[in-house]
């Protein structure tokens, strides 16, 4: 993959202060048989953390890191895409670990793993690191959320219906080590790069029944309606691509929001994802009279899939061709094994009046919950010149 650096003599694995973690660089195959390994699995691993994702993100240099009782035979505990930036006119890079990385949250010697990991980055030449910890923080189930929406009211007003105490724990920990949750602990926005809020529709121990009665009246109606229409669903090729891209402009343009994706880098993201496991990355299409009326992306991982990117043309939405669509989805995530269906970023207001509301209340129509993420934490790397410079850093980001 000629996105990563690949590990040399110059960045050895290192032995942890307990001699019994060892820490460094790690090849592309060796971290793809850690995420499809039992013990690999277990950690949840997100699409974000594959290998393959380093061929995806352009402007960036790419870093495995891998860490266990022998790294280099694939004894592994964790693991860690990591993407560096440089900075502008120095040497120096800023480390992120998108949805990363790969570890055991609820491991009580965080930082047995986690300060050696942060010393191999400096010697890598970063100044700062951002991470993105896996563990969920607060979940509001769909029927709490739907009756208590109204003008000005957020999330945050609404009492969860379940708060992770591992969460709680990990964000603890993460402050009195000196990180930074970024966006603050308000709505996260302004701040992390992915989404804080996601919607995620549970599948373990579910049976297709039980998924179909928990959508609610709308929804069944709409796929109903689909279905008397006529409206076929099918998966879709790279061939697709092209115009999945043609009908998401036209929903950027009629919802008023700007994902700023081209179609090259759909085009490079199915790509990349499926060589490095055929079938990874989908592209469902929504047929009506033989037009493509709508497309959506979806992505497998282990036992995880994500809905990441839906387009829909602006005429004959009265066949509902999107909730057909993310009916065969969910059908088809459950087929497959998956434990969870991620509908990716939700807003994080409540007000009907709200444009964004549009979303959730779309998603809460599905019968899942609200999960709020931990979010993106940052913090430099030691040393007052790189405290200077994360500080710098971040003037140039708000000033782009």
């Amino acid at each position: 993959m000629s996105a990563l650096l690949v590990p040399s003599s110059s960045s050895p694995v290192r032995r942890a202060r307990n001699q019994g973690l060892a820490l460094g660089t790690i090849t592309p195959e060796t971290y793809r048989a850690f995420l499809a390994s039992p013990e690999g699995r277990a950690l949840g691993p997100g699409f974000l953390q594959c290998p393959s994702w380093a061929d995806v993100k352009e402007g960036w240099r790419a870093h495995l890191i891998g860490w266990g009782p022998d790294p280099e035979a694939g004894a592994l505990t964790g693991a860690a895409l990591v993407l560096l930036r440089q900075f502008p006119g120095t040497r120096k890079y800023f480390a992120y670990l998108p949805e990363g990385p790969v570890a055991d949250w609820s491991d009580p010697d965080v930082d047995a793993w986690l300060d050696p990991l942060l010393d191999h980055l400096r010697r890598a030449g970063a100044f700062a690191v951002r991470i993105g910890p896996s563990p969920a923080y607060r979940r509001w189930d769909a029927a709490r959320l739907k009756p208590l929406a109204g003008p000005g009211r957020r999330l945050g007003d609404v009492l969860a219906s379940e708060v992770d105490p591992l969460g709680s724990a990990v964000a603890d920990r993460l402050r009195l080590r000196g990180w930074r949750r970024c966006g603050g602990d308000g709505t996260g926005q302004g701040g992390d790069a992915q989404p804080r809020h996601v919607f995620q529709v549970p599948l373990a121990g579910r049976t297709p029944d039980d998924l179909w009665a928990g959508l609610n009246q709308e929804w069944r109606r709409n796929v109903r309606r689909a279905r008397k229409e006529g409206v076929e669903v099918v998966v879709g090729s790279a061939a697709d691509l092209p115009e999945f891209s043609r009908l998401l402009t036209l929903t950027e343009r009629r919802d008023g929001f700007r994902l700023g994706r081209s179609l090259a880098y759909y085009e490079r993201q199915y790509a990349a994802l499926n060589a490095e496991e055929p079938g990874r990355m989908k592209l469902y299409l929504a047929r009506h009279r033989g037009e493509i009326l709508a497309a959506h992306t979806m992505i497998t991982v282990g036992r995880r899939t994500w809905y990441q990117t839906g387009a829909s043309a602006d005429h004959r939405r009265e066949v509902r061709p999107s909730n057909a669509l993310q009916w065969r989805m969910l059908l088809d995530a459950h087929a497959t094994g998956a434990d969870v269906y991620d509908m990716r970023g939700v807003p994080s207001t409540l007000d009907p009046e709200e444009r964004a509301y549009g979303l959730l209340r779309w998603k809460l129509g599905t019968g899942g919950q609200v999960v709020e993420t931990l979010g993106e934490w940052e913090r430099p790397v030691g040393g007052s010149a790189n405290h200077a410079l994360h500080r710098a850093f971040q003037a140039y980001l708000n000033r782009r």
